[in-house]
Parts: C-alpha cells; structure tokens; sequence
C-alpha cells in the first residue's frame, strides 16, 4: 500500500500547483445550479411543503451535494485514462511497472479529487448560504459519520468506471456504456432523489450502485439518521467488494487476453 500512498501524495502536490484551473469549472457548476434552485422554488408552491418527504430546502441542498459530488470529483478522468492506456498500446508498458495498474488509476485519481471536491464543496457552501438558507436541522458534526460515506461513494463510482473502461480490452470503444451509466447515476439519485420514484423502482435502486454513490451522502446530510447511516455503509460495503472482485477479474482476464496475443 505504501506504493500507492506515494502515488497519492505525488498527484495531490501536482494539483495544488495547478488548483486554479479546478476553477474553471465553478462557471458551469454555478448555472447548474442556480438553474434547479429556480426550478424547485417554482415546483414548490408553498412554504412548508414537502414533496417525497423533502422539504424546499432539504430538496435544494441534496440537489447541490450531490452535484458537488459530481462536478468536484470528475470520475471521467478515470474511464478516459484507463480506455486511452488500453487502445493506445500503452498498458502493455504500465503492466510491467512494480504496480497493480488498477489500483494505481485509483490512486492517482483520489490525488485528483481530493483537490477538486473541497473547492467545489466550498462554492457550494457560498451559493447555498446566499440564495437558499441554512439547512434546517442540519449539526456540523454530521459531518464527521458523512465523510466515510461520501469517501466509500466516490471510490465505488470510480471502481465501476474503471470496470466498464477495462472493457476496451475486447472493444474498441467503451465511451456508449460509460455514457450509460453517467446518465442512469445523474438522473436518478443526483438530479432526483431515490424517493421522488415510484415505489416499486425505490425497490430497485436501492440495490444498484445508484444508492451508494450520490445518494446515499447527500441524504446523510439532508436528514440523518444512524439506522440510514449504517444501512448505507453496509450497502458500500457489499459494492465496494463486488466492484473490486469484478475489477480484478476484468484486468486480470484483459492481461491474459494481450499476453496471448503478443502484447
């Protein structure tokens, strides 16, 4: 594991230098965002309402989470890398390196979005203070049983991307089933909560991994409870293994496949 702290610590030093371009990207986050706060301050037509059991408020700030997930962590980084590596011919030098290739994308993009999510999730706190309010209920110390959740999410996302680019080892184009994904992840959990669909799909999500990556840290924040708390890393927990197993396999099966066809 040491190898892989140095890695970690090699690209989080790189992005401190270059922080400022992270900054970039506030221009659309700001849109985004002040977009769905008009959009649900008109759906909500009276003070007090709650529409799935969210309140205006509560509704305005898990949409400005999980979005700050979503743009703070830019996951794409890692399907590009890994599908780029494998079409490119250059993981035939990466898998001679005195690494596990895998768990060296994943480090290198933890350095990535250890720099990009505090800055996002600081605008987030800016814009969600001036144009919505505190959060009704909300402790800081909520925080402190939130991170590990939002950490295991983040870190699953990435594990299934990397999953779905290793692909490109037997095609040459991964980006449709990553777009897929994307769109499946932002729609239901990012953009609307679980509890907005019908039941029957309620049902459904919570076994998909949609639960565990947006979801389940932006309800933690908006409404928590320990039994929600524990439910949820519980789930993580049985995700993250699986995604893992399902990454080594998928490498493990894509190196076998280039050694036997000479590199």
């Amino acid at each position: 594991m040491r190898k892989y702290a140095v890695i970690y610590r090699a690209v989080l030093l790189e992005n401190l230098q270059y922080a400022m371009n992270v900054a970039m990207g506030f221009v659309s986050y700001a849109v985004f965002i002040f977009v769905f706060i008009q959009l649900w301050n008109y759906v909500y037509s009276s003070p007090g309402e709650l529409i799935a059991g969210y309140t205006k408020e509560q509704m305005i700030w898990y949409v400005m989470i999980t979005e700050t997930i979503w743009f703070g962590t830019g996951s794409g980084a890692v399907a590009r890398q890994a599908a780029g590596d494998i079409r490119g011919g250059n993981i035939a030098y990466q898998i001679n390196k005195p690494y596990h290739y895998a768990l060296y994308i994943l480090a290198k993009y933890t350095g990535e979005w250890c720099i990009r999510l505090p800055m996002f999730a600081g605008l987030a706190v800016v814009m969600g203070m001036a144009m919505v309010g505190g959060l009704p209920g909300f402790r800081a110390v909520t925080l402190l049983a939130v991170l590990p959740v939002m950490v295991l999410g983040i870190t699953i996302n990435a594990v299934f991307k990397l999953c779905i680019s290793l692909i490109s080892f037997w095609v040459e184009d991964s980006n449709p089933f990553q777009w897929l994904y994307d769109k499946m992840l932002l729609v239901v959990g990012t953009i609307f909560p679980i509890e907005i669909f019908p039941v029957a799909l309620q049902h459904i999500f919570r076994f998909t991994p949609i639960y565990t990556v947006c979801y389940g840290p932006a309800k933690l924040i908006v409404d928590f409870s320990p039994q929600k708390c524990l439910e949820i890393l519980l789930a993580q927990t049985l995700y993250l293994a699986a995604g893992c197993g399902l990454m080594f396999f998928i490498y493990g099966k894509g190196v076998k496949k280039l050694y036997v066809n000479g590199g």
